[in-house]
Formats: C-alpha cells, structure tokens, sequence
C-alpha cells in the first residue's frame, strides 16, 4: 500500500517539460504587458522619449575600438534635429519627439541571430535578447519610455556586408549593426534612426530586394514627375531615381517621413 501511495504521489510532480512551458507562458506574459503599457506611453507623444545608444565592439579590433572611443552624444546629434524637422512638417504638438545620447559600452555581446530563423526559434532568440538587454541595461526605475539602441560596430575591412538590423516594438529596443567608419557615421545614423522608428510601429517599406515599395516607400508618392525622388523615405532608406533604381541616403537630411509612416507612428490619423 506505502509503494501505491509514493507511486500516485510521484505521479502528481510535475514534469520539467510542464514547469518550462509554465515559467515561458509566465514570462511571454509579463512582457506582454510592460509592451502594452509601453505602447501606451510612447505613443500619445505627450514627452520626448529619451533614446540612448551603447555601443558595442563587434570585432575585437582596435580599430572599431578607437572609433567607439571617440563617439560622443554629438555625434547623434543630428537624430534630434531630424526628428524636429519632421515632427514640425506635421505640426505635432511636441517639438522635440526624440532626445539621443550616448551610453556606456557593454563589453559584452548579444546573443547571435538564430540559424534556423523559424518562428519558435526566433520567439527563443527574442527572450534570450530581452534578458541579455536587462542584465547589461537594466531599465531606469522602471521608466516605461526609454528607447535602448544596441550599436554593434565593426571595421568593415573584409568588406563583407553586415548582419540585417532591427528594432523591436516590444520592449523598446534595437540592435544595430554599423561600421566603425568616421565616413560612415552618417548612414549610420539613418540606420539607428530607421530603427528608433520601428519602435514606436513604423514598419519596412522596402521590396525583398531592397527597393523601395511604392507608393509607401517613396518620400513623396505624388510628385509630378515622380522620378527622381528628392528624398528617401526613412522606413525604405533609399532615393529612388527610375523604377527599380535607387541608391542609399547619405544622411538624414536626405530622408523623410512620409504620411503612411507619420499614421503608423501615430503623427497623423
């Protein structure tokens, strides 16, 4: 009868496979509801949301070193004023949408993009990201509308193209990958920029092959003639000049934010 009992008893514990499934149903929960909140907060654009940038060196090489070295908040800076100029053409009642400054750097790297990029996979890769991000930026009491912008630099000298970018809704975050170029500090900052946005919902506006979706990848998708464009749009960060042809923005000033962006930030209805 006593080895029935420590039989049904055994029975009753509960698997590991169970205890998992409940602390990451637990744990999707959570940040299901700090997302919900900080979609709330970030986009009544009621305050400027705060955006900081740590970098990170990619490669291990003195280059990227020094160049990380030599970053300041200025060097950001023009995020700022580009935000104003588009929150103006708009007539958002909020002057300044963003405010950049630059972190500390964080010795250690992010978890690696999944190989497999399936959905569970990436949902795994998510987590692993989120707790990463806490454990090296862990938020600021609690402040629901800081944007953290992970810039991973590399010195480009293989000349191999860099790992695909991205910004992250939930949890106001964004990792970024860029070159630890002086020359390209500019384009640079159109990538964090582009990033910065999909945090507060913008979404891509480009063709699998990198080319501008019309009509919302175009800055202005009624000029007369419509090519070439003056200006990129910043979720499609090239200038289209003819159809199929474009190159890349050199800088923010050769961006804006067209009316389909403006609506999914939340800038027009």
């Amino acid at each position: 009868m006593a080895l029935v009992e420590s039989e049904k008893c055994s029975m009753r514990l509960p698997s590991f496979a169970s205890i998992r499934v409940t602390l990451l149903l637990l744990t999707l929960l959570f940040f299901g509801f700090v997302s919900l909140t900080q979609l709330v907060y970030t986009r009544n654009w009621n305050h400027t949301l705060n955006v900081t940038v740590f970098p990170i060196n990619g490669d291990g090489d003195l280059i990227t070193a020094d160049y990380i070295d030599s970053l300041q908040t200025n060097d950001f800076s023009i995020i700022d004023r580009w935000a104003e100029r588009e929150a103006e053409r708009y007539d958002l009642d909020l002057s300044k949408p963003f405010k950049v400054s630059l972190g500390q750097q964080i010795r250690k790297r992010p978890p690696d993009w999944p190989e497999n990029d399936n959905a569970i996979a990436v949902l795994f890769w998510g987590l692993r990201f989120r707790w990463w991000a806490y454990s090296n930026t862990p938020d600021d009491n609690g402040d629901l509308t800081r944007i953290r912008m992970y810039v991973v630099y590399h010195s480009g000298e293989d000349d191999r193209p860099l790992a695909h970018s991205l910004g992250m809704q939930k949890g106001l975050m964004g990792l970024v990958n860029a070159f630890a170029l002086p020359e390209q500090t500019d384009q640079n900052n159109v990538v964090i920029a582009h990033e910065i946005l999909h945090t507060v919902g913008a979404i891509d506006k480009y063709t699998e092959y990198g080319s501008p979706r019309y009509p919302i990848g175009f800055a202005n998708p009624v000029r007369d003639p419509l090519f070439p464009q003056r200006y990129a749009e910043i979720m499609a960060g090239r200038i289209p000049t003819d159809t199929g042809t474009s190159y890349m923005a050199e800088s923010l000033r050769s961006t804006q934010i067209n009316q389909f962006t403006a609506n999914e930030i939340n800038w027009i209805e």
